[in-house]
């Protein structure tokens, strides 16, 4: 046990006395751990692919808010994520993520996938941390996060050449065929124990209010935030009012599941160290600024160099997309081989914060090699991030709080992707408000509200207002830069608070998946093991446990 006098939270590890053993895995294993990669593939297909093709959306749409294009599936996400951890402990991880499949399916059909997507980004995190220790994990994490960034690639060139083509519908509709190949696999090979327990009494144990007034406040929040200085003043009645709302409701949530949540969405004994913390506030942020780039470099490279969508997100984009991966799996097997975390997250909060300085130096003006060059330091910044911020997280904590740590773990990542989109989307109309020449403003039907969607024929415009529109765009992406530097010299900062804690060595047998147990090589068994944990109450006690 281990405390600080500079904070009056304790981080508390579990503490074995014995060596990891050597595991063999067989055909099982693989073939789960490929529904989840594939599951994770979707997630991040969708909402990248989204962002790539807004233009083209919101000009087919005819859309004035085009920030809800975007922010619309991060915040349906969002608002399936707090339950996930509680849904996959009451119905077991299979039920759950064939449910979250199934109604990723039939959001395809309609266009709608934010509900199903947010349950396939947060189980495959869980359905890991059973199969595999933390101390483990790295290598399997990063494989995931090469993943997402092969996501990007693809979502890249086919969400940019759908929407060149007009058929952006299709960025949903190429989600039936691979969902299929995942449920077959989930079905077929995740054998998860089935807790007790008919439907009604596992549906009681969920927290319907709290997830509520959780997603009705944040709503209402990104309503204000869509509003304020486009349609209405920032002081006006209209944008104050849901802002002042939305907060209040947030923090009535907070006391809501402190208080009263019989079975809180989010326990928040979770909260009682500062590790774990440190890691919440990475998460959020690191996600926060990625969702940022990957929304509103489109626009700058659309806007102010004239690429098609392909080129943006794809051709353009190469120096994020190829490097995600490789460094989040680089990040990934370090931590198996180091045992430490500190090191990579330090690395990739300077290599991210260098990098998106020099984003902030950007004009109209720059050239592909300036800006593919800042993208290789933010990239490689990202994968050290993305693979090794739950680390911080889960350390501390007791095997049996998985599910609802990595369930809120989630829902800060999609939650920070929300407000990653949506403040972007603030700052970008209310510095095209004052920005753009009144020449191009008075020839729009509904003013600086639709200029995203005019974005696709800019290169059209006669001089010097070609010139003058170009100048805009890039002056006001670059607030946008300068708005999630600061924020994520923040995240730099927690860091420092984060301590170093022994990984955990084993999974919790409560839900060990049926015919993918784990082969133990060359390691007699250990006795009386001495675990540290800590209980919801904040209170530690040493259990000697056999394994």
């Amino acid at each position: 046990m281990s405390s600080s006098g500079c904070s009056s939270m304790t981080d508390y590890a579990p503490k074995t006395h014995t060596q990891s053993p050597t595991r063999v895995r067989g055909r099982s294993f693989w073939l789960v751990f490929l529904s989840l990669a594939i599951s994770m593939y979707q997630a991040a297909f969708e909402l990248t692919a989204v962002g790539m093709a807004l233009p083209s959306i919101a000009e087919d749409l005819n859309a004035d808010d085009f920030s809800w294009v975007g922010s619309a599936y991060a915040l349906a996400s969002c608002a399936a994520l707090p339950m996930t951890g509680g849904l996959a402990d009451a119905f077991g991880r299979r039920f759950a993520l064939m449910g979250s499949l199934l109604l990723f399916v039939i959001g395809s059909t309609i266009c709608v996938t934010g509900l199903g997507g947010g349950g396939i980004l947060a189980l495959p995190t869980i359905v890991l941390s059973d199969m595999v220790s933390l101390q483990e994990r790295g290598t399997y994490q990063g494989i995931l996060g090469l993943t997402w960034s092969v996501a990007i690639v693809t979502s890249a060139v086919a969400g940019g050449a759908l929407a060149d083509s007009g058929h952006w519908r299709w960025i949903f509709y190429l989600n039936l065929p691979i969902t299929a190949v995942s449920m077959t696999l989930v079905f077929a090979f995740l054998r998860s124990p089935l807790p007790p327990g008919n439907v009604r009494e596992k549906l009681k144990k969920l927290d319907w209010i709290g997830n509520g007034i959780m997603i009705a406040s944040t709503t209402i929040c990104c309503i204000a935030l869509t509003w304020a200085g486009v349609q209405y003043s920032w002081g006006s009645a209209q944008v104050l009012v849901p802002l002042i709302i939305g907060l209040f409701g947030m923090l009535a949530f907070v006391y809501y599941e402190i208080k009263v949540a019989s079975v809180p969405l989010i326990p928040f004994h979770l909260l009682s160290n500062r590790t774990t913390i440190v890691g919440y506030i990475a998460t959020f942020i690191a996600h926060l600024t990625v969702i940022a780039i990957i929304y509103y470099l489109p626009v700058y490279l659309q806007a102010c160099l004239g690429d098609s969508p392909v080129k943006a997100g794809g051709v353009h984009a190469l120096g994020i997309t190829l490097t995600v991966g490789p460094f989040a799996i680089l990040s990934g097997i370090s931590v198996k081989v180091l045992k430490k975390y500190r090191p990579q997250l330090t690395a990739g909060w300077v290599l991210l914060l260098v990098g998106l300085g020099l984003y902030t130096t950007l004009d109209e003006k720059s050239s592909i090699g300036a800006i593919v060059g800042r993208e290789l330091l933010f990239g490689s910044g990202l994968g050290f991030l993305t693979a090794t911020t739950y680390f911080p997280v889960l350390a501390p904590l007791e095997l049996s709080a998985n599910a609802r740590a990595l369930a809120f773990f989630n829902f800060l990542r999609s939650f920070g992707q929300v407000w990653g989109v949506t403040l972007g989307a603030s700052i970008l109309q209310n510095e095209l408000l004052h920005r753009l020449p009144a020449s191009f403003t008075e020839t729009l039907p509904s003013g600086v509200q639709v200029a995203f969607a005019v974005i696709p024929h800019i290169k059209d415009l006669p001089e010097p207002v070609l010139s003058e529109v170009r100048k805009a765009f890039a002056d006001s992406v670059r607030v946008i830069w300068w708005a999630i530097f600061g924020i994520a010299v923040f995240g730099a900062l927690t860091h420092i608070l984060m301590r170093e804690i022994p990984l955990p060595t084993h999974t919790d047998d409560n839900w060990a998946l049926q015919g993918n147990q784990t082969k133990h090589v060359g390691r007699e068994r250990a006795h009386n093991i001495d675990v540290e944990m800590q209980l919801p109450q904040s209170r530690v006690i040493v259990i000697s446990k056999d394994t």
